[in-house]
């Protein structure tokens, strides 16, 4: 999981919070930029501190599953092929870490571990964050995709009523799941219209 400078630190929050849980997750390798840090702190009040210690203040208690690994290490595990990674989220994903995935530019861990999803046919997603989009944006996004990742922008849904913020948190987040085949029991699933206007009688 990499988490960048955009927008969007509660959606990092909630995805963490959400493969901690899983049973299915053996371990999660977790990598923010220094600009994600400074988002932390703006948007949660998380100041870096000791980085080790950030997925326990992220989530509130211990995360024994997350390894803490430093962005500028594109010696680490995940920046090899030949280790053994399922898949891979970028969440939120700034534009300067679309334009490094969609371009090779592999210059920090983030953006080499995502290369390596793409070389080794697994599943990266890309949770963009930004907007309005540019032509040079829209174009990494169409180079980014057809080298196989996901674009799956930071957008909110609204069909399943949400009461709070949370709830369109949680939405995104179990859908972004879904896309690395863990679909979550939270997630709401649209079947129909008819069905719904019952589900609200």
């Amino acid at each position: 999981m990499g988490v960048t400078g955009a927008s969007g630190a509660v959606l990092a929050q909630k995805i963490l919070a959400l493969l901690v849980e899983d049973s299915r997750i053996a371990r999660i390798h977790l990598v923010i930029t220094e600009a994600g840090q400074r988002v932390f702190a703006e948007e949660l009040g998380l100041s870096s501190g000791d980085l080790k210690q950030l997925p326990s203040r992220l989530l509130g208690r211990a995360a024994p599953k997350v390894e803490m690994l430093p962005n500028k290490d594109v010696g680490a595990s995940i920046a090899s092929g030949s280790y053994e990674v399922d898949s891979m989220v970028v969440v939120p994903c700034s534009m300067g870490t679309l334009a490094a995935i969609a371009n090779g530019a592999s210059d920090d861990l983030v953006a080499r571990a995502a290369d390596v999803m793409l070389k080794e046919g697994r599943k990266l997603v890309l949770c963009i964050r930004d907007t309005p989009f540019n032509r040079i944006h829209l174009e990494n996004m169409l180079r980014a995709q057809q080298a196989g990742a996901v674009i799956m922008p930071a957008i909110a849904a609204f069909y399943h009523h949400p009461k709070t913020i949370d709830d369109l948190v949680t939405q995104y987040a179990c859908r972004v799941l879904a896309q690395i085949g863990l679909p979550q029991e939270k997630m709401y699933r649209w079947t129909g219209q008819a069905a719904a206007k019952k589900a609200e009688a």
